[in-house]
């Protein structure tokens, strides 16, 4: 599956005014090749419903799915058995051609055995939902649904981990066997993958809000993602898979640049965010080509916390700067074997060689005793700078100091006038709770040349607004995202990367 016509995007309407149906109905028709109606979040009684729903689409022929959820399967209202059989019995004879039903299983079961009920399947669509996790008898549960007339079925169930993913895709896979059609997806924001990739392999469409907030499922993208970010359309079986592992990832702009500069250098590849706990389980069932169970042309991968350095005991080789730094944050998948790399240190310090010439013997203080503390030390070394480490955990920070052997001291209300860089390796300022957060104040930057913070995301940290009180230049994290991916692309694929495509990317998503 490969060409426009078999990738379609059903764009979900969840309006609780009845009044409001057909403007929402109008912008969903507007952008998707389908229209899902999910009335069970209309208010109104059953008579009504059905009523206003013929009257909408009468006289409209864009593809539309009627569906009534019952709340045990994800339903907004309380709705029973025989208020959902109403509704359906009213819309029977109503209902156009072009015109789907989404039903659960206990309506099609009931349906199977009335005799005298006529039913057109081609049209139905028998559901299941599950929005805790992948439950044990999923195979079961499929069998069911195709035990039923329904011409479509569906599957939705949470992920709570990347590799949930792989029940999803077995099922596809099964599916296309059986030339059954089926919609399958992995909700939540472990499941994505589902969501972009189900349609090349074979689901018969997949669900895009039309805007973040009207979102009807947990992890559900919006069409414009869909289309314009993840380039859904031109997704197929041959297309290359890259992507970002950590374990909150959904906020990154990697996949905004990655995809952005896939398409300026006519890459036929794909950029998706993994959300992944168990990076072991990961590694070894959806990347080692000799042991993973999905067949997929998965081609590299970015690694982020927490994971940089666990990953490294699944490679087959890694580069030695990768090796002196203890973590690595890149992967190239190369035959059968795994290769670990390190861009890191390197995009840390190409965009401070810009503002500063050499960085021999000049001094540095980095704030922070993880990962990111630890690259940007290896790297400022490798320049010849003199640097010295500042921790809030002092117990973590002097162990990090000793195995790199520079000093360290606490992190405390001092000032750092002796130092012409101060570093912020530490997520405090970053998107979410951390933003007004900052690790020092203008007053102890008094007299630092430059303040470089490696949060990107927002762009002007506290922590930078601090740096700019204090008269310091600055230099923002997404300088050194931008370096590090462009490495990135190059290891993957070859080419030069488009760093202004990428930087625009970037920039866009961030605003």
């Amino acid at each position: 599956m490969s060409s426009d016509e078999t990738i379609r995007v059903c764009v979900p309407v969840c309006q609780p005014e009845l009044d409001r149906l057909a403007t929402d109905w109008e912008r969903a028709a507007a952008i998707g090749d389908l229209v899902e109606l999910r009335l069970d979040c209309t208010d109104g009684d059953v008579e009504k419903l059905a009523s206003r729903v013929h009257e909408l689409l009468r006289q409209r022929s864009h593809p539309t799915i009627l569906t009534l959820r019952a709340v045990d399967q994800g339903g907004q209202r309380q709705l029973s058995f025989n208020e959902r059989t109403k509704f359906w019995n009213l819309q029977r004879q109503a209902t156009a051609t072009s015109q789907l039903i989404d039903i659960e299983l206990d309506l099609a079961n009931a349906w199977m055995m009335d005799s005298h009920r006529p039913t057109d399947w081609s049209r139905v669509i028998c559901s299941h939902h599950d929005f805790v996790s992948v439950p044990q008898n999923l195979t079961e549960i499929y069998e069911q649904l195709s035990a039923t007339p329904a011409r479509i079925l569906k599957i939705a169930v949470r992920a709570n981990d990347t590799t949930d993913c792989l029940a999803i895709f077995e099922l596809l896979d099964r599916a296309r066997r059986e030339r059954r059609d089926l919609i399958a997806i992995a909700m939540g924001s472990a499941g994505i993958a589902t969501r972009i990739l189900g349609p090349a392999r074979g689901a018969f469409l997949t669900y895009g809000a039309a805007q973040d907030e009207s979102a009807t499922a947990p992890g559900q993208l919006t069409a414009d993602q869909l289309t314009t970010l993840y380039r859904i359309r031109k997704i197929n079986t041959k297309t290359q898979i890259y992507g970002l592992v950590g374990t909150k990832v959904m906020h990154s702009v990697s996949p905004h640049m990655h995809n952005a500069a896939f398409a300026a250098e006519n890459v036929d590849g794909v950029y998706l965010p993994f959300e992944v706990y168990n990076v072991e389980a990961f590694l070894r069932r959806m990347v080692d080509p000799r042991t993973r169970e999905l067949d997929w042309n998965l081609k590299g991968l970015s690694i982020t916390a927490p994971h940089k350095a666990a990953v490294m005991s699944a490679l087959d080789w890694i580069e030695p700067t990768a090796l002196d730094i203890g973590a690595v944050n890149t992967v190239v998948i190369e035959g059968d074997r795994l290769l670990g790399y390190n861009t890191d240190a390197a995009g840390l310090i190409e965009p401070l060689l810009k503002r500063i010439s050499s960085l021999k013997g000049l001094r540095v203080a980095v704030i922070g005793a993880g990962g990111a503390a630890r690259a940007a030390v290896w790297g400022l070394q490798q320049q010849g700078a003199g640097v010295t480490l500042f921790a809030r955990d002092t117990q973590k920070g002097s162990l990090l100091a000793d195995e790199l052997g520079i000093g360290c001291e606490p992190l405390w209300a001092k000032p750092f006038t002796d130092y012409d860089v101060l570093l912020n390796a530490t997520p405090l300022g970053s998107f979410g709770e951390q933003v007004p957060r900052t690790p020092v104040t203008s007053e102890q930057l008094a007299g630092v040349r430059l303040a470089y913070d490696l949060v990107y995301n927002p762009t002007e940290t506290e922590f930078l607004r601090q740096a700019k009180l204090a008269g310091c230049e600055t230099l923002s994290g997404l300088e050194m995202l931008i370096a590090q991916a462009a490495l990135q692309f190059n290891l993957w694929t070859g080419h030069s990367a488009p760093t202004q495509v990428m930087t625009t990317a970037a920039s866009q998503a961030l605003t």
